[in-house]
């Protein structure tokens, strides 16, 4: 791993090159962590975690004072796109309602087994109060009743929605708002769309400026966790690695299955044809990189050309199988990390925010997105986001199961789609530019 991972490309004209300092980070994180087991317990620790705690929150707010703005604006640009695709015929219909199908049933798994998963594996009880210790300045928000939820829906004010952050209600109107840019004439659409494009490469900007701070303000976090719970800290960041990644490795697992049953795939010719794309996708963890190489995986499948170059770049652009489910299990872990109760009610409502706000996804490495794809469904929930500001250092990893997971299942699906067209005696797949991604 390099000291930087960048986007290895561009999903729109108006997404910007945003630069993580991973090994920075990761740096920051060992060191954060080192300092403050060595500080524990002594004089100097007393003096020095509340400066800590001060830079750390200030870095946190950084990254989430863009999640309102940034959250919207990638909602209407997701949803305009997906209307736009939906018209494009019925190849483009088909991949649309398989991508819906596949991301509802991984998000839907999440929300029964995470919980249970924790049930089984607990957080370790040491672990789990060294984090609440060093991130134990926001509090959990209420857990909302079903009428609580019902109300919540629509917004009286949307400005007011925005400045308490209720997600649901955002959520609401600006995917009405979509909708309504879709009825427009061309000339207004667009010019709403670039309105909102514009929105998103500023806050991606801003995130930008934010994320070249994370060394230091991973660093603050960390040393302020650690100064309090020293060796106990190390334990909480494994366990939530290796549960987290654990749902991102059920999608991938259920992407063989697409294409064994679904696509009628050889199960031995399939794993074969992935390996590539899947080591791209470790290398790169970005699946506009590994477009070329799962176009090749296509070939090597036996697919119609014109399947693979409509439904790859159509699912690099709105489809990312394993977001929804495991940005849902980061909120979960969370929940549980600092005290929230996983009610029916509150688990329904991040099943739904995850959906929704998956649309809105952009091709960018995990680092960047984390905070701003994870918030949404926290808040909505009543989690504190808090520990997110400290997770996305080890982001890195979880991200590469979620690449790995979301190339697999891009070439699982467009085999599938391949096979339906082909009974259905369709010869062409359409034009890849009428969708307008990239």
């Amino acid at each position: 791993m390099t000291a930087e991972t960048t986007t290895a490309g561009r999903a729109s004209s108006f997404i910007p090159d945003v630069r993580v300092p991973v090994g920075w980070t990761l740096g920051g994180l060992g060191a954060g962590l080192a300092l403050g087991i060595a500080l524990e317990g002594t004089a100097l620790a007393e003096r020095l975690l509340p400066f800590a705690d001060v830079i750390g929150t200030l870095w946190l707010r950084g990254l989430q004072m863009t999640i309102v703005p940034l959250v919207a604006a990638l909602l209407v640009i997701g949803i305009v796109q997906t209307v736009a695709a939906a018209s494009a015929g019925r190849v483009a219909g088909t991949s649309l309602a398989l991508f819906a199908a596949i991301l509802t049933a991984g998000t839907v798994f999440t929300a029964f087994t995470m919980p249970a998963l924790l049930d089984a594996f607990p957080i370790p009880p040491a672990a789990a109060e060294a984090l609440r210790q060093g991130l134990s300045a926001e509090q959990a928000g209420e857990v909302p009743t079903i009428a609580d939820f019902l109300k919540s829906l629509i917004p009286s004010n949307i400005f007011a929605a925005a400045a308490e952050t209720a997600m649901i209600a955002i959520i609401v109107f600006f995917s009405l708002l979509a909708l309504a840019i879709v009825r427009l004439p061309a000339t207004h659409r667009q010019l709403m769309v670039t309105f909102f494009e514009a929105i998103t490469g500023t806050m991606l900007v801003i995130i930008g400026w934010v994320l070249w701070l994370a060394p230091v303000g991973v660093f603050a976090l960390s040393l302020s966790v650690a100064g309090q719970s020293g060796l106990a800290a190390l334990g909480a960041l494994a366990h939530y690695i290796v549960t987290v990644a654990s749902m991102g490795g059920v999608v991938l697992l259920l992407a063989y299955g697409v294409a064994v049953f679904a696509a009628r795939q050889q199960f031995s010719r399939f794993f074969r044809a992935a390996l590539p794309v899947q080591a791209m996708a470790i290398s790169t963890q970005s699946s506009l990189a590994s477009l070329p190489a799962m176009l090749a995986a296509c070939r090597t499948l036996g697919l119609k050309e014109t399947t693979g170059e409509f439904v790859l770049p159509l699912a690099v652009a709105l489809f990312r199988a394993t977001g929804p489910a495991m940005n849902l299990a980061v909120a979960i872990y969370v929940a549980r990390l600092t005290g929230v109760e996983l009610s029916p009610v509150v688990l329904a409502t991040g099943v739904l925010v995850a959906l929704a706000t998956t649309i809105g996804s952009v091709s960018l490495p995990g680092a960047i997105s984390f905070v701003t794809a994870i918030g949404p469904i926290a808040i909505a929930m009543g989690v504190p986001i808090g520990p997110l500001a400290l997770l996305v250092a080890v982001e890195v990893l979880p991200d590469i199961m979620r690449t790995v997971g979301n190339v697999t299942m891009d070439v699982a699906v467009a085999a599938t789609v391949d096979r339906h067209t082909a009974e259905e005696g369709e010869g062409e797949a359409g034009n890849p530019a009428s969708t307008g991604s990239a």
